[in-house]
């Protein structure tokens, strides 16, 4: 058989804990339709007493949250804005591109993940040199860094549309090394976009050095032609001056032979 006990919704005395427990007794006494019925009354007043009950509670919750104690905590620990660099403020950004950049371990033979995050081209605003730059999405932390130079090449990975490799001389570590680097990129079309940009920026970078090698030649070039202009007017003052000095001991001698008497 069920047990019914009912409690009152108010705070318990002795007196109403004596009667509650009479009560209880008396219950227990009752035939099983009896209890049932009693049972579905005591279910139905707990449920209209729950809005009330409700209502109370959150009359309180306001009134606590209305409470100004008026104290005043002051902070352990001050802390202060600190400016915070990253090395690109002066550079501007010519590719940014979502992808994952892994490096080949020459040790095990095997392509390890160097991170997922950002590559960009950055372009310096007074040198004018571009390099490439991926950071890791969560940390910040550097997982490529190197000078996109002449001469440097792109090609599309082995079996993979989406994924290229490349050599460098990589900085990311503090030190530098030579690195052989596969990026794999979400879609076909942002693979072809970063290949496109590196080497473009390559191509660029040969143009750069072509010109300054052009300049160079003709600034020597320059040079030397003044040069020989300077040392064939030297070797045309020596020979005035010889022939000034022969005639000036030409003259001197005539001078000394009309001075001396006739015997």
């Amino acid at each position: 058989p069920t047990r019914i006990k009912i409690s009152f919704p108010f705070q318990k005395s002795p007196k109403h804990c004596l009667l509650q427990s009479r009560l209880n007794t008396t219950i227990q006494q009752l035939s099983q339709p009896q209890r049932s019925l009693l049972l579905i009354f005591d279910k139905m007043a707990s449920i209209s007493n729950e809005p009330e009950r409700e209502h109370r509670d959150e009359e309180e919750s306001g009134a606590n949250e209305d409470e100004d104690t008026g104290a005043q905590v002051a902070p352990i620990v001050r802390l202060e804005e600190v400016a915070v660099t990253t090395g690109e403020e002066d550079e501007d950004t010519l590719l940014d591109l979502k992808s994952k950049l892994y490096r080949f371990d020459k040790d095990g033979s095997q392509w390890k993940e160097r991170g997922a995050g950002t590559v960009k081209f950055l372009k310096h605003r007074d040198s004018g040199k571009i390099r490439l730059v991926m950071r890791q999405s969560k940390t910040l932390k550097i997982c490529a860094n190197h000078l996109v130079r002449s001469g440097m090449s792109v090609q599309e990975h082995a079996g993979n549309d989406k994924s290229c490799v490349w050599h460098a001389r990589d900085f990311s570590d503090g030190e530098l090394k030579d690195e052989l680097f596969c990026i794999r990129f979400a879609s076909v079309e942002n693979c072809k976009a970063f290949m496109q940009k590196f080497k473009e920026v390559a191509e660029s970078e040969e143009e750069k050095e072509e010109s300054k090698d052009a300049s160079d030649t003709a600034g020597l070039l320059e040079k030397l032609t003044v040069e020989e202009k300077e040392t064939e007017e030297k070797a045309v003052e020596k020979t005035e001056g010889k022939e000034e000095n022969k005639k000036s001991e030409a003259v001197e001698d005539k001078k000394t032979e009309e001075s001396v008497p006739s015997t």
